[in-house]
C-alpha cells in the first residue's frame, strides 16, 4: 500500500461555461472547484491520519478518519462521474443496449425516469442509476449525503447530485426544474459505457 495520499481533482471535460443555460458557469466554477476540491482535500487528510495512526500504533482518531474516507472518497468519486455523465452535446435519450436494458429493468424508459426524478427529489445527496451485480439488474438509488443508502456492491452508471450547492444559485428551491436541466445535458453515451463496463465484469 502507498503511505502517499494522492486523490487528485480531475478536471471539467468542458468548459465552465459549456452547459449553460441548463447550468451556470458561475455554478461550475464553485461546484468543482470548491466543493469538489473540498472532497479531495478530505480524502486526503483522512487517508494521512490513518497512515500515521498505523506507524504510531494510536487509533484514538481512527473510527472518525474511517468515516471521513467514506463520505469524502464516496464524494470524490460519485462528482467524477457526475460531471462526465453531462455534455454540451447531451440531451435526448439512450439508445441501443442500455434503452433495451432500461426497458427490460424498469419496464419503460418512462417507467424509469419517474422513478429517478423522485428519488432525485426525494434525496438528500444523489439520485444513481446503478448496475446491482448480484440481482444482475439495473436499479435507481436514493443516496442521502454521499453514502448513506447506497447499495453495497453495485456499480453507478447514472450520478445526478441534488446537493442544494448545485442547483440554487440558478433555480432556487425549484429543485425540479433543475432535474429537467439535467436531462438536457445527460451524456448518453458515457451512461452506456459505464453500462457495458458493468456488465462485462459482472456478468
Amino acid at each position: 500500500m502507498s503511505e502517499k495520499s494522492n486523490a487528485e481533482l480531475p478536471p471539467l471535460p468542458y468548459d465552465y461555461d459549456a452547459l449553460e443555460p441548463h447550468i451556470s458557469e458561475q455554478v461550475l466554477t464553485w461546484h468543482h472547484d470548491t466543493h469538489h476540491q473540498g472532497y479531495v482535500n478530505g480524502l486526503n487528510s483522512a487517508e494521512e491520519t490513518l497512515m500515521e495512526n498505523r506507524r504510531s500504533g494510536d487509533h484514538g482518531s481512527t473510527p472518525g478518519a474511517l468515516g471521513n474516507v467514506t463520505h469524502n472518497g464516496s464524494g470524490h468519486y460519485l462528482h467524477h462521474l457526475f460531471w462526465e455523465c453531462m455534455s454540451p452535446d447531451g440531451g435526448g435519450e439512450p439508445e441501443g443496449d442500455l434503452r433495451e436494458r432500461i426497458e427490460e429493468d424498469f419496464g419503460s424508459y418512462e417507467g424509469w425516469k419517474g422513478e429517478f426524478e423522485a428519488a432525485a427529489g426525494a434525496a438528500g445527496g444523489w439520485a444513481l442509476l446503478v448496475y446491482d451485480p448480484v440481482a444482475k439488474q439495473l436499479r435507481n438509488v436514493k443516496v442521502d449525503k454521499h453514502d448513506r443508502g447506497a447499495l453495497w456492491g453495485s456499480h453507478p452508471i447514472l450520478a445526478l447530485d441534488v446537493w442544494e450547492h448545485s442547483y440554487y444559485y440558478d433555480y432556487g428551491p425549484d429543485r425540479g426544474s433543475f432535474i429537467d436541466a439535467f436531462f438536457e445535458v445527460v451524456n448518453w453515451d458515457k451512461v452506456a459505457e459505464e453500462y457495458q463496463k458493468s456488465i462485462g465484469h459482472f456478468e
